[in-house]
């Protein structure tokens, strides 16, 4: 019913909140037409307080039509609270709740999108691909739900990974992607700095992994860190330094980096390990919505 943890806390808004509109209403009933005790100028009802040289504050009663308002926003609230469940720590009358509100909403979308998924329910993922109107549909679904991490053209970013290339951290299939999208990832590299011992240990590490994509480095420093990667590397990206799709672990012998290729990078992971999460989207889309987008996705790095 509401998103407080500690009941006390629930508690002491709703009590915030009945204070509150009962001490307006007091207030409004002892003003309505009280009038100030002295007033300086009894003939003419003023209070004495001028400004502009004419302008003349009088000791009258709020209008009763202002005061008729406020009443009606106090007479507001009230039904308000009793009718929904704005005092958090009841519900209300309605038994409304924005979770049925969603439920319905989300149920009433699906059945009238079903008829518009129900041609591609015998296709596979990769015949989906090549369905204009699939790709049409898929491209949407990717552009509100994909694409602020991954980016309109799929390229990814800095820690988001790019899904236009082969280098997949859990497999290109395309029932592997559906099941990405579906269940969610999530990935994490625990610090090695521990394990791996000193800086300069580290930075052996790290040259040899930059020796494996062939990238420039220090062959010496590399030819010491090998040693150490095949002992405490090699249980998640193999003994050759090419991942581990089941695990996620990346493959380190091409030049796709998720964050970067640099020593200076490297020894970040190294140091400081990486933890990812892309969340689950079955709460999110249709099962059918999730087919279409995966054979999207799936069509990045299989365009002709």
């Amino acid at each position: 019913m509401n998103d407080f943890q500690i009941k006390a806390v629930a508690w002491a808004v709703a009590a915030v909140t009945v204070v509150s509109i009962v001490a307006c209403g007091v207030f409004l009933f002892s003003q309505a037409k009280k009038k100030l005790k002295v007033s300086l100028d009894v003939a003419s009802n003023s209070t004495g307080h001028v400004w502009d040289e004419d302008l003349q504050e009088l000791n009258n009663p709020m209008p009763r039509w202002w005061m008729g308002l406020f009443v009606l926003t106090l007479l507001f609230a009230v039904g308000y609270l009793t009718w929904y469940p704005g005092l958090v720590v009841v519900d209300g009358s309605s038994k409304w709740t924005s979770k049925d509100e969603y439920t319905r909403e989300r149920a009433a979308v699906e059945a009238k999108a079903a008829p518009l998924f129900a041609e591609f329910a015998q296709l596979s993922l990769e015949d989906m691909a090549k369905h204009p109107k699939a790709v049409d549909m898929g491209q949407r679904i990717f552009l509100n739900n994909c694409a602020q991490c991954h980016g309109s053209d799929g390229r990814g970013s800095k820690g988001f990974p790019n899904l236009t290339d082969s280098d997949w951290l859990y497999g290109g299939e395309p029932e592997t992607i559906r099941v990405s999208i579906e269940q969610g990832r999530n990935g994490a590299m625990p610090s090695m700095a521990a394990a791996v011992g000193s800086s300069e240990d580290q930075r052996a590490v790290a040259q040899y992994v930059l020796s494996l994509s062939g990238r420039d480095n220090d062959s010496l420093r590399a030819q010491l860190g090998r040693a150490k990667f095949k002992e405490i590397c090699a249980a998640c990206h193999g003994a050759d330094g090419k991942g581990n799709p089941a695990l996620g672990a990346p493959n380190l012998t091409d030049r796709v980096w998720l964050y970067g290729g640099s020593e200076k990078v490297i020894l970040e992971t190294i140091r400081n390990g990486r933890e990812n999460h892309m969340p689950s989207h079955a709460n999110l889309l249709t099962p059918e919505q999730i087919r279409v987008v995966a054979s999207y996705v799936w069509r990045f790095s299989h365009q002709e």
